[in-house]
């Protein structure tokens, strides 16, 4: 645990050491704001009430992120699964549909944001789509993997002791792609955040993402770094969130070292 939270002290100390030189020669330098500054810009934004909608806007913003990255990641997911165990079972569905997964899933969607946009329209369904496009391939390809990596003796065994294919596929391949699937989400999770903040970025009225680009006009640090380092929590705990459950129901999954 020292050595784990060494480099953030010494991270952390050197902010500090360069916030009051820069702030000695120039009081007014917005660049490495003081602890004192982004606290006081953070009880502005988290705990007073805005006069114009009467909300308090940290909260609005992260509401908001947060619902646009918890559907896109959840409807990647659920896609993701049932077309990566098809894939993986049955061998026609797998040639016809992995080619395309592949090459789709190649593709930058942050480079496609402007067709997303055009398509979409620039609310919710266009962020929410650029997230569930950033996912749902990566989701897809590694749960058609896993799914190809299962014994072929338990399905066997499964339709010996009289499973209809239904029962094989729900009953005995889905249970133990679900751990997998936690974790797959859990990579992406990353990639999602920056899709989100790059839409939020672009076309949006609140989020987390907006306000840290509306503040950029400005030269708001004492808004900015709190904010990234908000977003860096949220996505901590989400990501332990989800290893925690892994080892929560799926014991079994988590002793194999998965």
């Amino acid at each position: 645990m020292v050595l784990g939270l060494a480099p953030f002290v010494v991270l952390v100390v050197a902010y500090l050491a360069l916030s009051h030189v820069r702030l000695s020669e120039n009081p007014r330098d917005k660049l490495t704001p003081s602890v004192t500054q982004m606290a006081g810009a953070i009880k502005t934004l988290a705990f007073t009430r805005d006069t114009r909608t009467g909300q308090y806007v940290m909260l609005q913003d992260t509401i908001s992120s947060l619902k646009r990255i918890a559907t896109g990641l959840i409807s990647a997911a659920a896609v993701g699964l049932l077309l990566g165990i098809n894939m993986g079972l049955l061998p026609g569905t797998g040639a016809g549909l992995l080619p395309i997964v592949t090459f789709l899933s190649i593709i930058p969607p942050l480079a496609i944001l402007p067709i997303l946009f055009i398509v979409f329209g620039v609310d919710e369904l266009g962020k929410i789509m650029l997230i569930f496009l950033g996912a749902v391939f990566i989701i897809t390809r590694d749960i058609c993997n896993q799914t190809q990596k299962i014994p072929r003796e338990q399905i066997v065994k499964a339709l010996t002791l009289g499973a209809s294919q239904f029962e094989v596929v729900y009953g005995v391949i889905l249970p133990q792609m679900i751990p997998r699937l936690i974790v797959t989400v859990r990579l992406c999770m990353g990639a999602a955040w920056l899709f989100l903040i790059a839409s939020e970025a672009i076309a949006s009225t609140d989020g987390l993402g907006y306000r840290i680009f509306l503040m950029r006009r400005y030269l708001s640090m004492d808004v900015i770094i709190p904010y990234v380092l908000w977003i860096t929590l949220l996505g901590f705990l989400m990501d332990t969130g989800l290893r925690l459950a892994v080892r929560r129901w799926y014991p079994w999954y988590d002793a194999v070292g998965q």
